[in-house]
């Protein structure tokens, strides 16, 4: 199946936009495309995104609602828990660029361990584990867009 050809003036006009008026995020939908537009905040220089998406033909609900997977994460071994994003926005591993990550791979965790903080409309929202065990895989990089229910972490549980 092809896919349709993004205009690319179009999305120069809508990035153009998205500066001008400060947006982080434009959405557009119609029955056989879909054009998504994210980029971080100017804080962040030289980690800018922008991520154009073309959708051929219409969404399944099965399929809208479904997370974006940015790993193999896709059944990982048995007493592992995959920990997903809470909402879309950027991931960040680390408080602020000269900090440590907060954790990990190979990392003991309990559930108040903060994992790590998802900026969400100039709202940076700290993500804790909810569970005990230990970091086996990152799945992300830092500053890497996240959309809702995408896997972030998988955590051996503790026994």
């Amino acid at each position: 199946m092809d896919l349709p050809q993004p205009d690319l003036d179009q999305l120069r006009s809508l990035m153009k936009l998205m500066e001008q008026f400060d947006f982080q995020e434009i959405d557009l939908r119609d029955d056989k495309r879909r054009i998504h537009l994210l980029r971080t905040p100017k804080e962040l220089p030289g980690q800018a995104v922008v991520m154009p998406t073309m959708l051929s033909g219409a969404m399944p609900a099965a399929a809208a609602a479904a997370p974006a997977a940015s790993a193999d994460p896709a059944s990982p071994p048995p007493g592992v828990k995959v920990v997903t994003s809470p909402m879309v926005g950027t991931y960040y591993e680390a408080p602020n660029p000269d900090s440590s990550p907060f954790v990990e791979e190979g990392q003991a965790i309990s559930e108040d361990t903060t994992l790590c903080i998802i900026e969400a409309m100039k709202v940076m929202n700290e993500i804790k584990a909810e569970c005990s065990g230990e970091v086996v895989k990152v799945l992300v990089k830092n500053g890497q867009a996240v959309e809702y229910g995408e896997p972030l972490f998988h955590v051996k549980l503790a026994t």
